[in-house]
């Protein structure tokens, strides 16, 4: 079963796979647009971006045995355990060895339970809270793409649910949300405080100096939601009335490092951007490379997945396309390695593949790439793939100041 949401929507495909006592996994993938401040030397500037976001649900007999954000950073469960004031974690290479796993964060967990670091009551919150606000961004969807594959169990089970109550208990929550808007956007706003004298004037000590710790602008309200083990409607209606008063105001993250984006609006006028190919048949890079090449891109084409994992960190390309199917080291190895680097956490990876099987996607996804071609492309399909996620079209006439990009 696969489709687009506007065909069906998250709520139909969770009664279908209910209804059916379905065993397998879902994965949805949606583009949304947000909002990022950006800071470059006294240069401040909000901008506009589409973030890839993919979701994976796991399913036993028709219930809810884990839901998996698609990042697989772990930095969920990470938030979780802040709240139980769990100090002592795995090691790297502890951690190192989860990403070939189909679920990273649920394998976490249970490394977390086997080391006796957690105890079964603690990990079943945790994942009744992860499903919880992942079904809560599922059902704020109106676009987007779905995949529903018939597989064996994620094993083993902590905890099932069932799903006819959490939607009914979820879908009023995400109404009841739209209702905060326009003063409260989106989870992953960072609350600030705005006017500390009237806060002092009108609340309790106790409540200011909650709101101080909290409102730090380093912390998003899901995170906050997280660290309080709060579902994300009860701590937003919380905060409401401060927003409305103007005591407390809601920012999108900033960056004082320079993007990708901003780095490549550097070099109009030499090249579009850098694009590093690493794929072992020469053929295929001499295909990519007459494509790419007239268009104003720079191609650098590294044929040993060995040697380019070196020289990837050298030559600081913008886009990388990585080929799966290598000798010696494979794409999913190469992409995961560099996702373990803060300088590629965020590059754009397309993985290079000649099969087209959900598996492979999700997989693909699993170890952080980007996005997925399938051989053989046409000239078309690489291009608009590239351009998605090296877009010049926002870096035309930027200027010191404030300004929308």
């Amino acid at each position: 079963m696969q489709g687009n949401l506007n065909e069906i929507d998250i709520c139909s495909i969770l009664q279908l796979i209910e209804l059916g006592q379905r065993t397998g996994q879902l994965w949805v993938e949606a583009r949304a647009s947000y909002q990022i401040n950006k800071l470059g030397g006294d240069e401040e500037r909000l901008c506009w971006e589409e973030k890839p976001q993919s979701w994976f649900v796991f399913f036993l007999n028709g219930q809810i045995v884990y839901c998996q954000a698609g990042d697989s950073s772990l930095s969920r469960i990470g938030d979780y355990l802040r709240h139980y004031r769990v100090e002592k974690q795995l090691d790297k290479m502890q951690l190192a060895g989860l990403t070939s796993t189909n679920s990273p964060e649920y394998a976490y967990l249970w490394q977390l339970l086997e080391r006796n670091i957690i105890n079964p009551k603690v990990a079943r919150s945790i994942i009744h809270g992860l499903v919880h606000e992942t079904l809560f961004d599922l059902l704020s969807l109106h676009q987007g793409s779905f995949i529903f594959d018939l597989d064996t169990a994620l094993v083993p089970q902590l905890t099932t649910l069932e799903i006819a109550p959490l939607v009914t208990k979820i879908t009023k929550q995400v109404q009841e949300w739209k209702q905060l808007y326009p003063q409260i956007q989106s989870p992953e706003q960072l609350p600030v405080l705005a006017d500390i004298v009237r806060l002092r004037s009108s609340l309790p000590p106790a409540t200011v100096n909650k709101l101080q710790h909290w409102a730090d602008g380093k912390t998003t309200l899901r995170q906050l939601a997280r660290y309080l083990n709060r579902d994300i409607l009860t701590v937003s209606k919380a905060i409401y009335p401060y927003v409305q008063q103007g005591w407390l105001q809601l920012v999108y993250p900033t960056t004082n490092n320079i993007s990708t984006q901003q780095q490549n609006c550097e070099q109009v006028g030499n090249q579009i951007g850098r694009i590093v190919c690493i794929e072992d048949a020469i053929a295929i890079c001499e295909t990519i490379e007459s494509i790419l090449k007239p268009q104003g891109y720079e191609v650098i084409s590294l044929t040993n997945p060995l040697e380019a994992l070196s020289l990837v960190f050298q030559l600081k390309p913008d886009l990388i396309l990585c080929d799966i199917t290598m000798p010696e080291l494979d794409g999913y190895e190469i992409c995961a390695m560099l996702r373990h680097s803060t300088v590629f956490r965020l590059l754009p990876i397309i993985m290079l593949t000649g099969k087209d099987g959900f598996i492979d996607r999700v997989r693909a996804r699993m170890v952080g790439a980007t996005d997925y071609l399938t051989k053989p492309f046409a000239d078309t399909e690489l291009l608009m793939l590239v351009e998605k996620y090296i877009n010049m079209d926002s870096c035309v006439g930027i200027q010191r100041g404030y300004k929308t990009c």
